[in-house]
């Protein structure tokens, strides 16, 4: 029997009320992290921005959940890291976002301190290999806990739900938090959500919704292998992994319906009917 009811290629987000949907999801991130920080009594969220979508919204969460609580966003701690893969685009857009946003804004280049862990480890700089590439997530979280513990603050992470199911995080490194307000957020819903904030923000602040634009269309990477010559990012997370919309696609037909792979595929097949089977 052919099927002819519409099957969604986004099942995560919302095709009505989406400015409803985002309000409540924000309340929600919100209310988790003022309950950690009231049991912790750590009131100094610390956050890794790179200029991507998940830390982006880690940073307009914690925003709002400072405003709820009557607190300055000075006390959002905004801490970015450049490294060998980071592009000006990305950092500028972090720098950006957590100035305009009011958090305290503090920069660590992690280099220096990365090339001196690779030759403690006797790791060849040339080599880009998953050493190259876990040992400056690791540094960086190293940098961000340690700067918690000297503010008397909490890490905050960014790892979002689909990069949890898949694993794609380096152990011990941008896996490791305090409290993860993304984590039940999957990365086709974070996208909806950086869109709906850019719209609401726009009509206060232009210049916030133009950088939100930005972030959103800014393709994924962990910027962890050197940029190119001409400065742009040579490292995109879906060119080796596969697209995000077909994994939360997989992710949530199988939490929610329980459906198994045969089953999936086969509806992924009628929702992307100009993509080939192997791709899928």
């Amino acid at each position: 029997t052919k099927i002819t009811r519409r099957i969604k290629r986004e099942p995560f987000v919302p095709d009505e009320g989406i400015a409803e949907f985002a309000a409540r999801c924000l309340d929600i991130q919100a209310t988790g992290l003022i309950k950690r920080m009231e049991y912790t009594n750590c009131w100094r969220p610390v956050i890794g921005v790179s200029g991507g979508v998940d830390s982006t919204l880690v940073m307009l969460a914690c925003a709002h959940a400072m405003d709820r609580v009557g607190l300055p966003r000075q006390n959002i701690v905004a801490v970015t890291m450049p490294c060998f893969g980071t592009t000006d685009r990305t950092r500028d857009n972090a720098v950006e976002l957590a100035q305009r946003l009011g958090a305290t804004l503090k920069r660590i280049d992690i280099g220096s301190a990365v090339k001196v862990h690779f030759k403690d480890i006797g790791q060849d700089e040339s080599v880009l290999d998953v050493t190259y590439e876990n040992g400056q997530a690791r540094v960086r979280t190293l940098e961000l806990m340690d700067t918690a513990n000297r503010t008397g603050g909490l890490v905050v992470g960014t790892g979002d739900l689909s990069e949890l199911a898949l694993g794609w995080a380096t152990y011990n490194g941008d896996h490791m938090s305090m409290y993860g307000v993304n984590a039940s957020v999957p990365k086709t819903l974070v996208k909806a959500l950086v869109g709906w904030h850019a719209k609401r923000l726009g009509e206060q602040n232009p210049r916030i919704q133009a950088v939100l634009l930005d972030i959103l269309d800014t393709p994924i990477s962990p910027e962890l292998l050197p940029v190119g010559a001409d400065g742009e990012l040579v490292q995109r997370t879906e060119e080796t992994l596969g697209k995000y919309d077909l994994h939360d696609f997989a992710l949530y037909h199988m939490l929610r319906g329980g459906y198994g792979p045969e089953r999936i595929f086969e509806m992924a097949r009628l929702a992307w009917p100009e993509l080939e089977p192997d791709y899928i």
